[in-house]
């Protein structure tokens, strides 16, 4: 299934909770939410407090993207503010298969994410472990970045890794994803889309339900 998740990043901050209330009722699936802290990436976004706050006014699946150092210090928190999905950067861990498990046992979802440098071979390990794969198609830590186009070819290969493997992994993309690539992406072998810009500029229940319909008639191709 193609699941839409809108990164609230690039939502005015002013009235988060009805930004993410009106991607709620245009139809998306999930929210994603970028957790930067200023030391693996330049950027610092939001922590605890702010889901916490935000897991009030939508039952939608959040998606939490912790884009961190020594992440497993911290998932549990995390859990408790109301996290669905918990993706870490493979690269901010010595010992990826405990967090992994600690995440798991704590009830929700687990997703590895890799930067656009980060060989697929690094993943390989982890696959029958994990629930997503996370492929960033830019660098970490700034919103409006252009796609980086070398991405496509690495999502086909992940793609076709786990259909090698038979196995059932959501296949996320985060980074650049506009009108102009969202079918690549698709047809690569992506079924989350994350999108941040091309959802909060303009009017966002409209461009809410454009790339919903995207995503829903991509299944019959």
């Amino acid at each position: 299934m193609n699941i839409l998740s809108p990164s609230i990043l690039a939502a005015d901050f002013s009235k988060l909770g009805e930004e993410i209330q009106a991607v709620d009722q245009a139809g998306a699936e999930y929210i994603h939410i970028d957790v930067m802290d200023g030391v693996y990436v330049p950027s610092i976004s939001f922590g605890m407090p702010v889901i916490k706050s935000i897991r009030r006014v939508t039952k939608r699946i959040f998606d939490v993207h912790l884009m961190i150092i020594e992440p497993e210090k911290y998932i549990e928190e995390f859990v408790k503010c109301g996290a669905d999905i918990i993706t870490v950067h493979l690269e901010t861990l010595k010992y990826p298969e405990e967090v992994i498990k600690k995440i798991k046992k704590l009830g929700v979802k687990v997703g590895l994410a890799i930067n656009p440098e980060t060989s697929i071979h690094a993943l390989e390990p982890y696959f029958e472990m994990i629930d997503m794969i996370l492929v960033m198609c830019v660098r970490p830590g700034f919103g409006g970045q252009a796609y980086i186009g070398y991405s496509t070819e690495k999502i086909n290969r992940i793609s076709e890794l786990i259909k090698e493997k038979n196995l059932s992994i959501d296949l996320e993309v985060d980074g650049g994803i506009n009108e102009n690539n969202i079918e690549n992406v698709l047809q690569a072998g992506a079924n989350i889309i994350v999108m941040g810009s091309a959802i909060y500029k303009g009017n966002v229940v409209e461009n809410t339900k454009h790339f919903m319909k995207i995503l829903k008639e991509y299944k019959e191709y």
